[in-house]
């Protein structure tokens, strides 16, 4: 017989991972970017797979939310860098309402981090820096990239990427105008870590506006 959907997952584990170092609230730094680099190291050094993939959520022009995974690029005092086509869905939606949410979830640690605010496309040179460093045939998908529309054949995006990696030999400076470098300048961070005995501990950084300093709070579970 085979088991119903809602027993199949009701015998899953949740929330098993381990963080070998305790979460010391108490101690924890000023600022989000120096907490988030402290878990990021632990991350890699544990093996979590892929820490720097965050799900990034919008909400399109009829307020539906919308949500993805897009790769962090860099952390700074201007926020938590990725990249985009414009020309995507989640480029037309942050063109009309630009604030957006980033969560990472490390299963392995049982460690989330969930970011709220503003979106910042960055300059046109950061933008360009990044397309450029990217392998050819990533750039070449870029150019080719017509997301979200309907694909007819696989054949069909092969042969857009081939167009594309034909312009690039003989155009090697060519630069896509839609892809665009952001960074989310948060107002809220927490870092939540979860416990076998459902004690999770949850740290959260506000601040006002564009205010660099921080305020910490604990939060209930």
């Amino acid at each position: 017989m085979l088991m119903d959907m809602k027993t199949k997952l009701a015998q899953l584990q949740v929330f098993s991972g381990y963080a070998p170092t305790p979460f010391d609230t108490a101690v924890a730094p000023g600022t989000p970017q120096e907490l988030f680099e402290q878990w990021l190291d632990q991350a890699i050094a544990l093996q979590v797979m892929e820490p720097h993939v965050m799900t990034l959520s919008t909400v399109d022009r009829e307020n539906m939310p919308d949500a993805r995974a897009v790769v962090l690029l860099d952390v700074t005092t201007q926020g938590w860098h990725f990249a985009i086509n414009m020309r995507s869905p989640k480029g037309q939606q942050l063109d009309h309402h630009p604030y957006a949410a980033l969560t990472c979830y490390w299963p392995e640690l049982a460690q989330q981090i969930r970011l709220r605010g503003p979106v910042v496309p960055l300059s046109a040179e950061a933008s360009i820096a990044d397309f450029s460093r990217r392998p050819e045939r990533s750039r070449a998908a870029i150019l080719a990239a017509r997301q979200s529309e309907i694909l007819e054949s696989p054949r069909d995006l092969e042969t857009a990427i081939q167009g594309q990696l034909y312009r690039l030999s003989a155009e090697p400076g060519l630069i896509s105008p839609h892809w665009v470098l952001f960074a989310l300048a948060p107002r809220e961070v927490e870092f939540w870590q979860a416990d076998s005995n459902r004690h999770f501990t949850r740290l959260r950084y506000r601040r006002d506006g564009d205010d660099q300093r921080w305020e910490r709070n604990l939060l209930w579970p």
